[in-house]
């Protein structure tokens, strides 16, 4: 995940979620700027960038639904093929 926010930010943000997935702070904006989602209030859209095993843009979600994108998330990977990964 990419955030526009500090790194101090999204440490917190990745304790308090128990995120389990690497964050990439931005507070300089230029992934968002290369990735073109930076919107014009100089926050980033959430998008969601599905990168294939070979290193190919396999699909760009802009209709990120914050409350389901977990779901959402999971029934892509299966549609794109993706194995699923195993619990430690």
């Amino acid at each position: 995940m990419v955030s526009v926010d500090t790194l101090e930010d999204n440490k917190a943000f990745a304790e308090k979620e128990h995120a389990d997935f690497p964050l990439l702070a931005d507070p300089g904006k230029q992934v968002a700027t290369a990735y073109g989602v930076l919107g014009s209030r100089g926050f980033a859209n959430r998008w969601t960038f599905y990168i294939a095993p070979d290193g190919k843009l396999a699909y760009i979600d802009r209709q990120v639904n914050a409350a389901t994108s977990g779901e959402t998330v999971v029934a892509k990977l299966k549609e794109l093929n993706v194995p699923e990964r195993k619990s430690q």
